[in-house]
């Protein structure tokens, strides 16, 4: 092992810079050259390679996406396009592969492995924590945050107003944004699309709200249950209500990362570069019962997702008091 390439693919996320930043000064710790691959599995296939070394990485562990650019490529996912991403590598001399993102990067990753011999680790960057594998994702914590102060800022507002909001939030087809955000920020609602909520219970627990006097409520909606703007249109026609909605978007992969998503991108990104020294390949790194493990990638990606109803439920208890 003499030379290793980091690569960002998919959604940013906050932690991913981190995670670069690890992976770089690990790499040049242990004496291996580094390169970056801008702009994720395009730039592989286009030879966008550039080199990187410590001050490469200087001040960028905080910062919000990520400085080596990241796409989603559906070329990645043909025999010419894995070609030519395999050829870059070859031509470029490069030994070992780290690829941050999602589980569609982590696709692109096991074809190089399987497929080439390519030596690859995977590290989770995504704010969705929708990987069965491991407990958290680069990007969840912060993007938990940003959605925690928009409702702080929206509660302001809308209690004087004795006004409500459904707040819809990002995670795609997982709640855990949804559910992680609302029940930290009292949230009167969560729905999320693991659990079945019908709009007859939507509607009566605002009704219940109000007829107890709480006419300033937050519902939050994961984005994979529904739009905000239907609903908000639907609950005006079913109740007498002062209501608004906001889709919080991509506040929520912008901005610094927490403490928590800097940590965990720095000892995921150390451990990708100690288990390429090791010869591992095929892999992907995790956090469990906060340690970081490493796991087939074919078999991590195979599990499927659990949902915290424990959590969910004590939301539901707290909000049920008025």
């Amino acid at each position: 092992m003499k030379k290793i390439a980091v690569l960002t693919s998919g959604g940013d996320s906050q932690g991913m810079n981190a995670a670069i930043y690890a992976v770089v000064r690990m790499a040049l710790d242990n004496g291996l050259e580094v390169v970056g691959i801008e702009d994720g599995y395009q730039g592989l296939i286009a030879g966008s390679v550039v080199p990187m070394n410590a001050k490469s990485v200087d001040g960028i562990i905080h910062r919000g996406g990520t400085v080596l650019r990241t796409s989603r490529c559906s070329a990645m996912k043909t025999d010419e396009g894995q070609n030519k991403a395999y050829k870059t590598l070859v031509d470029n001399n490069i030994d070992g592969l780290v690829v941050i993102g999602g589980d569609g990067s982590f696709q692109g990753a096991k074809i190089l492995a399987t497929k080439f011999g390519v030596l690859t680790m995977g590290i989770p960057g995504t704010i969705d924590n929708d990987l069965a594998y491991t407990d958290f994702t680069l990007g969840f914590d912060s993007a938990v945050n940003a959605v925690m102060q928009t409702i702080k800022m929206l509660r302001d507002t809308m209690s004087c107003n004795e006004r409500s909001c459904v707040v819809e939030v990002m995670g795609r087809n997982c709640g855990d944004i949804a559910l992680h955000a609302g029940i930290t920020s009292a949230a009167e609602m969560i729905i999320v699309p693991e659990v079945r909520c019908s709009f007859e219970e939507v509607v009566a627990r605002l009704k219940y709200n109000l007829e107890h006097g709480k006419k300033d409520n937050i519902v939050v909606l994961a984005e994979g249950a529904g739009k905000a703007v239907e609903m908000e249109a639907k609950l005006k026609q079913a109740l007498p209500i002062n209501l608004r909605s906001m889709v919080v978007g991509h506040l929520q992969r912008g901005g610094d990362a927490s403490y928590a998503d800097r940590l965990l991108g720095v000892r995921m990104g150390e451990h990708a570069v100690q288990c390429l020294l090791d010869g591992k390949t095929s892999r992907v790194v995790g956090i469990r019962h906060d340690v970081i493990i490493d796991e087939d990638i074919v078999e991590a990606l195979s599990k499927r997702k659990s949902f915290d109803l424990n959590l969910y439920n004590l939301a539901n208890r707290l909000v049920n008091s008025y």
